[in-house]
């Protein structure tokens, strides 16, 4: 699906809009920088500690990033061996199910236990928070085959790798990557729980000491910051599904 340059000018004018009427009604009703701060405020207070902000938005990118691949290696490992052992499948699905219902901010506790205040436990909250959708959509990518195409391959007495290589996995790349985008906005979540809860680094260490502070200026910053890291490594994966899948761009463009 392709963006027009239509489309990258209606979305700029209305960014600009929204700004310009918030500007505008902060300083029209005089609402004090503590509740809603204008976006001159905002801008100014990134623009002046610009290397604070750098500093804890690389931590916040380490953690998630981390966390978003090795959710992905996880995820993928997983349902291949669900896919093609029943047994495992019946022992690990459930709990996986299970996993992926409790609330991962209670769970965040107990991993700063098990891992300590470092990055280790926000990388983890990262991978906990985001593998689910991976697991789900690649099993469902491997076993959504047509039958024919199975029957091909006994036909031509395929053993199981030139199966998975040749038919389950280009098969499942398209479920892969839809489930990657989402994980890569999820991963933001985890690592901003564990910063939450138990960090002295990172964008959700910020927003902590903002709000005690009634510094909203940071708050929206780190706000801010935490969109455009989401929006890098969600661009990041479409990069990788345009490399990795260009018969998807062939069709998109034939279409």
């Amino acid at each position: 699906m392709g963006i027009s340059k239509t489309d990258i000018g209606t979305t700029t004018i209305s960014i600009i809009a929204t700004l310009a009427v918030w500007e505008l009604l902060t300083r029209i009703f005089h609402i004090p920088g503590f509740i809603l701060p204008a976006p001159s405020a905002i801008f100014i207070e990134a623009v002046t500690r610009y290397p604070l902000y750098l500093y804890h938005s690389w931590i916040t990118f380490y953690e998630m990033v981390v966390g978003f691949l090795l959710a992905a290696a996880v995820g993928v490992f997983l349902a291949v061996v669900i896919v093609y052992s029943r047994i495992i499948r019946n022992m690990i699905y459930p709990q996986i199910v299970v996993l992926q219902i409790v609330p991962k901010v209670a769970i965040a506790p107990l991993l700063l236990i098990w891992a300590g205040y470092g990055l280790t436990s926000k990388v983890l909250l990262a991978l906990l928070v985001s593998f689910f959708p991976i697991v789900v959509n690649m099993v469902t990518g491997l076993v959504a085959i047509e039958e024919e195409l199975l029957d091909l391959c006994r036909i031509l007495h395929s053993g199981r790798w030139q199966e998975f290589s040749k038919v389950r996995l280009p098969n499942a790349l398209p479920y892969l990557f839809s489930s990657l985008k989402v994980a890569s906005t999820l991963s933001v979540i985890g690592a901003v729980i564990g910063e939450f809860v138990g960090g002295n680094e990172g964008l959700g260490h910020l927003i902590i000491i903002a709000n005690t502070e009634l510094r909203t200026s940071m708050s929206f910053v780190s706000l801010f910051s935490l969109s455009i890291l989401g929006f890098l490594l969600y661009g990041l994966v479409i990069l990788a599904e345009r490399v990795c899948m260009p018969w998807e761009r062939w069709q998109s463009a034939s279409g």
